[in-house]
Protein backbone atom coordinates (compact mmCIF):
# COMPACT_ATOMS: atom_id res chain seq x y z
CA UNK A 1 0.00 0.00 0.00
CA UNK A 2 1.29 3.48 -0.84
CA UNK A 3 1.99 5.55 2.27
CA UNK A 4 -0.12 8.67 2.75
CA UNK A 5 2.19 11.70 2.72
CA UNK A 6 -0.42 13.69 4.65
CA UNK A 7 0.21 11.75 7.89
CA UNK A 8 3.49 11.89 9.90
CA UNK A 9 3.83 8.10 9.65
CA UNK A 10 3.31 8.18 5.90
CA UNK A 11 5.83 10.99 5.44
CA UNK A 12 8.47 9.13 7.45
CA UNK A 13 7.92 5.97 5.40
CA UNK A 14 8.30 7.89 2.15
CA UNK A 15 11.32 9.75 3.53
CA UNK A 16 12.98 6.42 4.27
CA UNK A 17 12.40 5.11 0.75
CA UNK A 18 13.34 8.42 -0.88
CA UNK A 19 16.70 8.65 0.89
CA UNK A 20 17.50 5.03 0.17
CA UNK A 21 16.81 5.39 -3.54
CA UNK A 22 18.79 8.65 -3.81
CA UNK A 23 21.72 7.01 -2.04
CA UNK A 24 21.55 3.90 -4.21
CA UNK A 25 21.89 5.81 -7.47
CA UNK A 26 25.28 7.31 -6.57
CA UNK A 27 28.72 5.75 -6.55
CA UNK A 28 31.72 6.85 -4.49
CA UNK A 29 33.33 8.13 -7.68
CA UNK A 30 30.31 10.37 -8.28
CA UNK A 31 30.99 12.26 -5.04
CA UNK A 32 34.78 12.16 -5.01
CA UNK A 33 35.26 9.26 -2.59
CA UNK A 34 37.72 6.42 -3.13
CA UNK A 35 36.20 3.25 -4.57
CA UNK A 36 36.68 0.02 -2.65
CA UNK A 37 37.55 -3.14 -4.55
CA UNK A 38 34.37 -4.95 -3.53
CA UNK A 39 31.02 -3.57 -2.35
CA UNK A 40 28.16 -5.79 -1.34
CA UNK A 41 25.46 -3.27 -2.29
CA UNK A 42 25.29 -0.62 -5.01
CA UNK A 43 25.38 3.07 -4.22
CA UNK A 44 26.75 4.98 -1.27
CA UNK A 45 26.79 3.62 2.26
CA UNK A 46 24.97 5.47 5.02
CA UNK A 47 28.22 6.38 6.72
CA UNK A 48 29.51 7.89 3.47
CA UNK A 49 26.44 10.11 3.14
CA UNK A 50 26.85 11.13 6.79
CA UNK A 51 30.47 12.11 6.23
CA UNK A 52 29.64 14.09 3.10
CA UNK A 53 26.81 15.90 4.89
CA UNK A 54 28.81 16.52 8.07
CA UNK A 55 26.33 14.74 10.37
CA UNK A 56 26.65 11.81 12.72
CA UNK A 57 26.29 8.30 11.27
CA UNK A 58 23.76 7.30 13.93
CA UNK A 59 21.68 10.45 13.34
CA UNK A 60 21.61 9.91 9.58
CA UNK A 61 20.69 6.26 10.10
CA UNK A 62 17.77 7.30 12.30
CA UNK A 63 16.66 9.79 9.65
CA UNK A 64 16.79 7.19 6.90
CA UNK A 65 14.94 4.72 9.10
CA UNK A 66 12.09 7.19 9.37
CA UNK A 67 12.42 7.78 13.09
CA UNK A 68 10.69 10.76 14.66
CA UNK A 69 13.67 13.10 15.09
CA UNK A 70 14.12 16.84 14.78
CA UNK A 71 15.69 18.18 11.59
CA UNK A 72 16.63 21.66 10.40
CA UNK A 73 16.78 23.27 6.99
CA UNK A 74 20.56 23.55 7.23
CA UNK A 75 20.95 19.81 7.79
CA UNK A 76 18.52 18.96 5.00
CA UNK A 77 20.49 21.22 2.65
CA UNK A 78 23.70 19.43 3.62
CA UNK A 79 22.10 16.04 2.96
CA UNK A 80 20.71 17.33 -0.33
CA UNK A 81 24.18 18.40 -1.43
CA UNK A 82 25.65 15.06 -0.37
CA UNK A 83 23.03 13.17 -2.38
CA UNK A 84 23.28 15.55 -5.36
CA UNK A 85 19.56 16.44 -5.20
CA UNK A 86 18.17 18.84 -7.76
CA UNK A 87 15.67 21.61 -6.97
CA UNK A 88 12.44 19.54 -7.03
CA UNK A 89 14.11 16.72 -5.10
CA UNK A 90 15.36 19.14 -2.46
CA UNK A 91 11.84 20.59 -2.04
CA UNK A 92 10.46 17.05 -1.77
CA UNK A 93 12.99 16.23 0.94
CA UNK A 94 11.82 19.25 2.95
CA UNK A 95 8.17 18.21 2.65
CA UNK A 96 8.86 14.63 3.67
CA UNK A 97 10.80 15.91 6.69
CA UNK A 98 7.81 18.06 7.70
CA UNK A 99 9.34 21.44 6.79
CA UNK A 100 8.25 24.08 4.30
CA UNK A 101 10.62 24.16 1.32
CA UNK A 102 12.54 27.42 0.97
CA UNK A 103 11.25 29.69 -1.75
CA UNK A 104 13.60 30.09 -4.66
CA UNK A 105 13.91 32.86 -7.22
CA UNK A 106 14.53 31.78 -10.82
CA UNK A 107 17.82 32.99 -12.21
CA UNK A 108 16.25 34.38 -15.37
CA UNK A 109 15.00 37.95 -15.06
CA UNK A 110 13.65 38.48 -18.57
CA UNK A 111 10.23 37.30 -19.69
CA UNK A 112 10.52 34.39 -22.08
CA UNK A 113 9.23 34.61 -25.65
CA UNK A 114 6.76 31.83 -24.79
CA UNK A 115 5.22 33.86 -21.96
CA UNK A 116 5.10 36.97 -24.09
CA UNK A 117 3.27 35.05 -26.81
CA UNK A 118 0.85 33.70 -24.21
CA UNK A 119 0.05 37.22 -23.01
CA UNK A 120 -0.46 38.35 -26.60
CA UNK A 121 -2.60 35.29 -27.39
CA UNK A 122 -5.15 36.39 -24.77
CA UNK A 123 -6.13 39.19 -27.17
CA UNK A 124 -8.62 40.76 -27.57
CA UNK A 125 -8.98 40.38 -23.78
CA UNK A 126 -6.61 42.26 -21.47
CA UNK A 127 -3.72 40.44 -19.81
CA UNK A 128 -0.62 41.46 -17.86
CA UNK A 129 2.33 39.71 -16.23
CA UNK A 130 3.85 41.19 -13.05
CA UNK A 131 6.79 40.21 -10.88
CA UNK A 132 7.06 39.84 -7.10
CA UNK A 133 7.32 43.62 -6.63
CA UNK A 134 4.25 44.16 -8.83
CA UNK A 135 6.36 45.59 -11.64
CA UNK A 136 4.73 45.24 -15.04
CA UNK A 137 6.77 42.67 -16.96
CA UNK A 138 4.46 42.26 -19.97
CA UNK A 139 1.24 44.01 -21.04
CA UNK A 140 -0.79 43.08 -24.09
CA UNK A 141 -2.37 45.60 -26.41
CA UNK A 142 -5.89 45.10 -25.06
CA UNK A 143 -4.75 45.97 -21.54
CA UNK A 144 -3.22 49.16 -22.91
CA UNK A 145 -6.45 50.10 -24.66
CA UNK A 146 -8.85 49.15 -21.87
CA UNK A 147 -6.95 50.35 -18.80
CA UNK A 148 -4.83 53.05 -20.36
CA UNK A 149 -1.42 51.58 -19.54
CA UNK A 150 1.39 53.47 -21.25
CA UNK A 151 5.19 53.62 -21.06
CA UNK A 152 5.03 55.62 -17.82
CA UNK A 153 3.36 52.73 -16.00
CA UNK A 154 6.00 50.41 -14.59
CA UNK A 155 4.44 49.15 -11.35
CA UNK A 156 0.83 48.10 -10.69
CA UNK A 157 0.76 49.54 -7.18
CA UNK A 158 2.16 52.93 -8.24
CA UNK A 159 -0.30 53.07 -11.13
CA UNK A 160 -3.21 52.23 -8.84
CA UNK A 161 -2.41 54.94 -6.28
CA UNK A 162 -0.70 57.70 -8.29
CA UNK A 163 -2.10 57.57 -11.83
CA UNK A 164 -5.09 59.94 -11.97
CA UNK A 165 -6.19 58.61 -15.36
CA UNK A 166 -6.33 55.03 -14.09
CA UNK A 167 -8.09 56.03 -10.90
CA UNK A 168 -10.75 58.08 -12.70
CA UNK A 169 -11.57 55.11 -14.96
CA UNK A 170 -11.92 52.62 -12.09
CA UNK A 171 -15.55 52.45 -10.92
CA UNK A 172 -14.79 50.73 -7.60
CA UNK A 173 -11.44 52.26 -6.69
CA UNK A 174 -12.30 53.07 -3.05
CA UNK A 175 -13.88 49.66 -2.46
CA UNK A 176 -10.96 47.58 -3.72
CA UNK A 177 -8.06 49.75 -2.52
CA UNK A 178 -7.92 48.03 0.92
CA UNK A 179 -7.67 44.57 -0.64
CA UNK A 180 -4.95 45.77 -3.04
CA UNK A 181 -2.78 47.00 -0.16
CA UNK A 182 -3.51 43.88 1.90
CA UNK A 183 -2.41 41.65 -0.98
CA UNK A 184 0.82 43.62 -1.43
CA UNK A 185 1.55 43.33 2.31
CA UNK A 186 1.11 39.55 2.07
CA UNK A 187 3.57 39.40 -0.83
CA UNK A 188 6.08 41.57 1.05
CA UNK A 189 5.84 39.33 4.12
CA UNK A 190 6.96 36.35 2.03
CA UNK A 191 10.26 38.12 1.35
CA UNK A 192 11.31 39.79 4.63
CA UNK A 193 14.92 40.19 3.49
CA UNK A 194 14.03 41.91 0.19
CA UNK A 195 14.70 45.66 0.57
CA UNK A 196 12.79 46.58 -2.60
CA UNK A 197 9.44 46.14 -0.85
CA UNK A 198 10.50 48.65 1.80
CA UNK A 199 11.54 51.18 -0.81
CA UNK A 200 8.20 50.83 -2.62
CA UNK A 201 6.29 51.35 0.63
CA UNK A 202 8.40 54.39 1.57
CA UNK A 203 7.90 56.02 -1.83
CA UNK A 204 4.16 55.43 -1.82
CA UNK A 205 3.90 56.75 1.74
CA UNK A 206 5.31 60.02 0.46
CA UNK A 207 3.16 60.10 -2.69
CA UNK A 208 -0.24 58.78 -1.59
CA UNK A 209 -2.06 59.58 1.68
CA UNK A 210 -4.58 56.84 0.85
CA UNK A 211 -1.84 54.23 0.63
CA UNK A 212 -0.25 55.44 3.88
CA UNK A 213 -3.59 55.19 5.69
CA UNK A 214 -4.34 51.70 4.39
CA UNK A 215 -0.79 50.42 5.01
CA UNK A 216 -1.05 51.50 8.64
CA UNK A 217 -4.02 49.15 9.10
CA UNK A 218 -1.78 46.08 8.69
CA UNK A 219 -4.45 44.09 6.86
CA UNK A 220 -3.28 41.00 4.97
CA UNK A 221 -5.15 39.14 2.21
CA UNK A 222 -4.46 36.73 -0.60
CA UNK A 223 -5.17 37.59 -4.23
CA UNK A 224 -8.43 35.91 -5.23
CA UNK A 225 -10.91 35.90 -8.08
CA UNK A 226 -12.15 39.47 -8.44
CA UNK A 227 -14.23 41.79 -10.57
CA UNK A 228 -12.74 44.81 -12.31
CA UNK A 229 -15.08 47.54 -13.55
CA UNK A 230 -13.93 50.55 -15.58
CA UNK A 231 -15.58 53.37 -17.47
CA UNK A 232 -13.70 53.79 -20.73
CA UNK A 233 -13.91 57.25 -22.36
CA UNK A 234 -14.64 55.77 -25.81
CA UNK A 235 -17.02 52.84 -25.22
CA UNK A 236 -18.37 53.28 -21.69
CA UNK A 237 -18.59 50.85 -18.80
CA UNK A 238 -16.82 47.48 -18.99
CA UNK A 239 -16.83 44.75 -16.34
CA UNK A 240 -14.26 41.96 -16.23
CA UNK A 241 -13.78 38.82 -14.18
CA UNK A 242 -10.14 38.90 -13.07
CA UNK A 243 -8.23 35.64 -12.64
CA UNK A 244 -4.75 35.75 -11.10
CA UNK A 245 -2.50 32.79 -11.88
CA UNK A 246 0.83 31.78 -10.36
CA UNK A 247 3.52 30.41 -12.64
CA UNK A 248 5.18 27.13 -11.70
CA UNK A 249 8.46 28.17 -13.32
CA UNK A 250 8.38 31.68 -11.84
CA UNK A 251 6.53 31.28 -8.50
CA UNK A 252 6.88 34.97 -7.61
CA UNK A 253 5.27 36.16 -10.85
CA UNK A 254 1.53 36.58 -11.36
CA UNK A 255 -0.43 36.54 -14.59
CA UNK A 256 -3.66 38.56 -14.53
CA UNK A 257 -6.23 37.56 -17.13
CA UNK A 258 -9.36 39.63 -17.72
CA UNK A 259 -12.50 38.04 -19.13
CA UNK A 260 -15.65 40.03 -20.05
CA UNK A 261 -18.40 39.37 -17.49
CA UNK A 262 -21.36 37.64 -19.17
CA UNK A 263 -24.46 39.78 -19.49
CA UNK A 264 -22.60 43.05 -18.93
CA UNK A 265 -22.26 44.02 -22.59
CA UNK A 266 -18.49 44.17 -22.09
CA UNK A 267 -17.65 41.70 -24.85
CA UNK A 268 -19.34 43.86 -27.51
CA UNK A 269 -17.76 47.08 -26.18
CA UNK A 270 -14.36 45.41 -26.06
CA UNK A 271 -14.73 44.20 -29.64
CA UNK A 272 -15.61 47.72 -30.75
CA UNK A 273 -12.64 49.18 -28.90
CA UNK A 274 -10.01 46.87 -30.34
CA UNK A 275 -11.45 46.71 -33.87
CA UNK A 276 -8.97 47.88 -36.49
CA UNK A 277 -6.45 48.93 -33.85
CA UNK A 278 -3.05 47.27 -33.59
CA UNK A 279 -2.37 45.46 -30.34
CA UNK A 280 1.25 45.43 -29.21
CA UNK A 281 2.85 44.23 -26.01
CA UNK A 282 5.61 45.96 -24.08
Amino acid sequence: MVSDIRSPHGRRAQLRDFLRTRRARLTPADVGLPTAARRRTPGLRREEVAVLAGVGVSWYTWLEQGRDINVSGEILDAIGRALRLDGPERAHLYLLAGLNPPRTTPARAEVTPELRRLIDAWEPRPAILRDRHWNLVAVNGAARLVFGYDDSDHNCLFTFFTNDRYRSMHLQWEQIAPSVVAAFRADAARHPADPVFGRIVDELHAMSPEFARLWAQHDVAEVTQAVKAVRHPEVGEMVFDTTVLSLAEWPDHRMELQNPRPGSGTAARLEALVADRPATAV
